[in-house]
């Protein structure tokens, strides 16, 4: 998830921010992934927690945050917790150099749930269907992202997912989380 930060207007406030909604990995699971995307010299290892994306990198004014947060507090409180399993890799190349671990478990809940996010304030179309996964590799020379499917085959992670991430893209082109929603709370 990376995007151009807009610049500061009037009273050096941004007029927009950049967000995006996630499932974060929890530990151990998720520094596993960063350790394995910083072995392969991915540049973005360590700027982006590991996660199942629900909402790509999405800009919306800043006057709209309240009304996006309402929206998410919304559908958090329409889910309930569920099993998500991690395992073996996968590839979107030829289309996009990324290699990733599969969801072979809570995905059917994830695409419920980016439906569900990517809807009201926050609806927009995709550049390409939504399909649950984990980022291993992401633009990097073909013999690396060879290398990066061959390893990512013998992970795997089981956990329960409570709820999802709001994150903010900083001006450091970094992603922080900024509010957590858990599932079924009003």
């Amino acid at each position: 998830m990376s995007t151009a930060v807009p610049a500061p207007v009037g009273d050096g406030l941004p007029e927009a921010v950049t967000i995006g909604v996630s499932i974060h990995v929890p530990e151990p699971y998720g520094s596993a992934i960063q350790d394995a995307r910083a072995g392969h010299g991915d540049p973005l290892a360590r700027s982006i927690p590991t996660h199942v994306t629900l909402l790509p990198p999405t800009e919306i004014p800043v006057g709209r945050l309240a009304e996006v947060e309402a929206h998410l507090r919304a559908v958090a409180a329409g889910h309930l917790p569920f099993p998500m399993l991690l395992q073996g890799s996968g590839t979107f190349r030829p289309v996009s150099p990324v290699v990733f671990v599969r969801v072979e478990e809570g995905a059917q809940e994830c695409r419920a749930l980016e439906a569900d996010v990517r809807s009201g304030p926050l609806a927009r179309e995709l550049a390409f269907p939504y399909h649950p996964h984990v980022t291993v590799a992401h633009g990097l020379p073909e013999a690396v992202l060879d290398r990066a499917y061959r390893e990512a085959r013998s992970f795997h992670a089981a956990f329960r997912v409570p709820g999802f991430v709001l994150s903010r893209f900083g001006a450091d082109e970094v992603w922080r989380p900024c509010r957590s929603y858990a599932f079924g709370a009003v």
